[in-house]
């Protein structure tokens, strides 16, 4: 008897969902270089919102959006790190079959 549920094997859920209801998922079965693609825009986008910190002045920055800035690259990385380990059991997958 197979007691496995075929949608659990096909999407993935991402980690940095804040609920105990995850409603963001990543389809196993696309495409690996879409997967590629869609981590790599998050990557970048943190990696481009990193850069532009980088070059502020933060005297002018105020406290309270420090925890906004720090959950948008939280939430851009983790989703794009999820991605990736998709993407690469994908390729490992079609590389040994």
């Amino acid at each position: 008897m197979n007691t496995t549920d075929p949608l659990a094997d096909r999407y993935h859920l991402l980690k940095s969902s804040n609920s105990e209801t995850s409603v963001l998922m990543i389809d196993t079965e696309a495409d690996p270089l879409e997967i590629l693609d869609a981590a790599r825009q998050r990557i970048r986008a943190a990696s481009d919102l990193l850069e532009t910190l980088y070059c502020l002045c933060f005297k002018q920055a105020d406290a309270s959006d420090i925890p906004n800035i720090v959950n948008a690259l939280y939430l851009l990385t983790q989703d794009g790190n999820d991605l990736l380990d998709i993407a690469r059991q994908r390729l490992l997958k079609t590389t040994v079959s």
